[in-house]
């Protein structure tokens, strides 16, 4: 029970309680903070790449959503200097990732405040239960930054949960030859002596993790793709192997957004590091990151993000299907439309696998049983075939109604499991309860799921590259796993 401060005032008596440390999540108990709505994000940072040394302001405008004594923040590590909230100093304690701020008076429910934070010091990694790092990971020429799930506390405080979004402003102070690139739109490149300085501003929402502030040497290019603003960042030694990757991003979002709706960001591209240690790519918002050059394939899956992970994101952490398996049949339906396979006969190869094959039939993707299973392979290609018998189950025409609804329905918010399942109930007029049962939440192969099962042949003469308004379509190839040392870890 939490504890709390009562006052007077000349309407009464106010009390106030101390937010809650966490918000309850299973996987990450500790992750997001209570009582309070963070709305923007203010980063300034000076970063020496030889030292890995970063000198830091965040400032935070949020809504309290209660009467506050205290509340948290999520950082990790980095030394802080300095702390005011509404332009006060406040007292704080860390405990883990904890930052408790008490500030000198109480903030009073639906009121807006502010609260600044001046840090520095060596940033790095967090170990994910996986075993794979995550946030600001140094290298040879800069740093890596990519926050999912846990990361973001590394390099900045936040509220670190994807229920709470906020808009985006990033400035980053680099030596000279050296780029930072960022979320959203670049504001202003200047140089001054021997540093440059860059202004992002995403100014749609963005859950925490899928911000960036990734710096290194790289080449830039500046165009448009399918009349979007598009900005590809890419380390020079990864140059002549992104070349052809790269330029198929006009092609994947000309195929996607008739089907999936408009794209929902006022810019795209890519940056494509030299960090092979990594292990996998990131679809941080608007502008994906690529530890190496990429395939085609991984550059249609992150894509997909865009629309189903960035504009429309989970709830819980454990429904990460609706990012992973979405843009897992979103590059199978890219490699179809290339001249790959059909997606039913992709779906039918994979469904071909012997249910004593459990380690590709479990954990199912609307039950991963832990932090540890998040990025399993199983939550990538038996959560894209859940989707891919969802098509053939209410068809072509119903299924793509179903992907615009959502992504129009929850843009820039969130949405889970539950209502996915009443969206698809909703749109195609029928119970599909049993349907998704089977292959999302029971283990082992799915068996016997509605009027279609295990007659994959009966339209394996269509495919998914004819308008929405078309019969059944197909399946392609299985997109790119990528591996983290030391456990196996799939693109998100």
């Amino acid at each position: 029970m939490a504890a709390a401060l009562v006052t007077g005032t000349a309407a009464g008596h106010v009390k106030f309680v101390k937010g809650s440390a966490g918000l309850g999540d299973p996987y990450f108990p500790q992750a997001g903070n209570g009582g309070y709505d963070a709305r923007h994000y203010a980063i300034e940072f000076r970063y020496k790449p030889k030292s890995n040394f970063i000198r830091a302001r965040t400032k935070i405008l949020a809504t309290a959503t209660e009467n506050l004594s205290r509340f948290d923040l999520d950082f990790r590590h980095l030394g802080i200097t300095s702390l005011r909230v509404n332009g006060k100093k406040a007292s704080f304690k860390r405990k883990g990732q904890e930052l408790k701020i008490t500030p000198r008076q109480g903030l009073h429910k639906g009121k807006p405040f502010t609260v600044q934070v001046r840090y520095r010091g060596h940033p790095r990694p967090v170990t994910d239960p996986d075993g794979a790092a995550d946030g600001w990971i140094p290298t040879d020429d800069g740093a890596f930054v990519a926050s999912e799930p846990q990361g973001a506390p590394s390099w900045f405080p936040c509220n670190d949960y994807p229920t709470d979004k906020a808009t985006y402003a990033i400035q980053a102070t680099v030596p000279k030859g050296k780029t930072v690139v960022s979320n959203g739109a670049l504001v202003s490149r200047a140089t001054h002596g021997k540093h440059t300085t860059y202004k992002w501003r995403e100014g749609s929402p963005m859950a925490t993790y899928l911000a960036t502030a990734t710096s290194g040497k790289f080449d830039v290019t500046r165009s448009k793709a399918n009349g979007i603003l598009s900005y590809d960042a890419v380390d020079p030694r990864e140059a002549q192997a992104s070349v052809e990757p790269l330029a198929q991003i006009p092609a994947i979002l000309r195929l996607f957004g008739p089907r999936f709706g408009a794209y929902p960001f006022g810019s795209t591209g890519a940056t494509v590091d030299h960090a092979p240690g990594v292990g996998y790519a990131l679809e941080t918002q608007t502008r994906p990151l690529y530890e190496t050059a990429p395939n085609a394939l991984t550059v249609a899956h992150e894509i997909a993000h865009q629309w189903f992970g960035d504009s429309v994101s989970l709830k819980r952490w454990r429904q990460i299907w609706l990012n992973e398996g979405f843009a897992t049949w979103a590059e199978w339906m890219w490699q179809e439309h290339e001249g790959g396979k059909n997606l039913s006969k992709r779906f039918a190869e994979l469904y071909s696998t012997p249910a004593s094959n459990k380690s590709f039939w479990n954990p199912p993707p609307g039950n991963p049983g832990g932090a540890k299973n998040l990025f399993d392979g199983t939550i990538y290609v038996r959560g894209g075939m859940t989707l891919e018998a969802l098509r053939e189950e209410v068809g072509t025409q119903t299924f793509f109604r179903i992907l615009k609804d959502w992504t129009r329905d929850h843009a820039y918010g969130n949405a889970g499991t539950e209502g996915f399942i009443k969206l698809a109930e909703a749109d195609s007029g029928m119970d599909l309860g049993h349907f998704f049962d089977e292959w999302l939440f029971k283990k082992g192969k799915p068996r016997n799921w509605g009027s279609s099962a295990l007659r994959q042949d009966h339209v394996a003469a269509r495919g998914t590259n004819a308008p929405a308004s078309a019969a059944p379509a197909h399946l392609g190839a299985i997109g790119q796993l990528r591996l983290s040392p030391p456990a196996p870890r799939a693109a998100p």
